[in-house]
């Protein structure tokens, strides 16, 4: 009887061990693969989930045409982006924050109600498919340089902690 006692507290000894390992790689998201990112001509830090991508193209922000650089990385349909530009002076980069919001409502189709912080959005509209999508973003003016810091997809797709990682993460250099 005693070989039998051991044999099972070993046994169940094992399977528990067993059970804290797969638990811990359950914790483990591949799907998120974090990674530093330093943009020299936006002059930023940020995490990226996936390795991001970049374009520049002319955007006028309400009568400034300024050349913002996208840059970006999607994780299973959610767009994760960080926009960046330079105004001739601090007070027009402080002037297309409202602009540069504005245009992202109208790019989902989301009503422009006044702004509870002017600082953040959290929104839903659709996207150019006609499907429901959800917008979380913060806007940034240092000196010269706007900076508009995004989430993009559907309702619900990317966990608020991986959102959360993503936005906290930026800095102005």
């Amino acid at each position: 009887m005693p070989t039998t006692n051991v044999l099972r507290s070993s046994a169940t000894l094992l399977a528990l061990c067993a059970l804290c390992v797969l638990c811990v790689l359950a914790g483990c998201n591949p799907t998120y693969n974090w990674r530093d990112h330093t943009s020299q001509e936006g002059a930023y830090k940020v995490l990226f989930p996936a390795r991001p991508a970049s374009v520049t193209r002319p955007v006028d922000l309400d009568g400034l045409t300024v050349q913002m650089t996208m840059t970006a990385a999607e994780v299973d349909g959610v767009t994760f982006a960080v926009g960046s530009a330079t105004a001739p002076d601090s007070a027009r980069a402080r002037a297309a924050l409202p602009a540069m919001r504005t245009a992202l409502l109208r790019n989902i189709g989301a009503p422009d109600a006044p702004p509870r912080d002017a600082a953040s959005i959290d929104v839903q509209g659709r996207g150019a498919d006609g499907r429901p999508v959800r917008l979380v973003g913060r806007f940034a003016a240092r000196g010269v340089r706007i900076y508009q810091v995004i989430v993009l997809g559907a309702p619900g797709a990317a966990p608020p902690e991986q959102v959360e990682q993503f936005l906290a993460s930026f800095s102005p250099l």
